[in-house]
């Protein structure tokens, strides 16, 4: 993920689906220690429900659109 666009999502989950830094911080270490999609992590951590899930995707689906590169 880019960083500018990484920055907006870090933004997204706390203010959006109010995330704490601290479990951003523990799942941004699982990233880093296993690749493996953020979203997912956040939800096989049990950080985000199947509903909250869905919007993570349709928002990065929407910033995709916006930027492809």
């Amino acid at each position: 993920m880019k960083p500018a666009i990484y920055e907006k999502f870090v933004k997204f989950l706390t203010e959006e689906l109010a995330l704490s830094n601290d479990s951003i911080a523990i799942v941004k270490r699982a990233v880093e220690e296993n690749p493996a999609p953020i979203p997912m992590v956040l939800w096989q951590y049990g950080l985000v429900t199947l509903e909250e899930l869905d919007r993570i995707y349709d928002w990065l689906h929407s910033r995709t659109k916006l930027d492809p590169n």
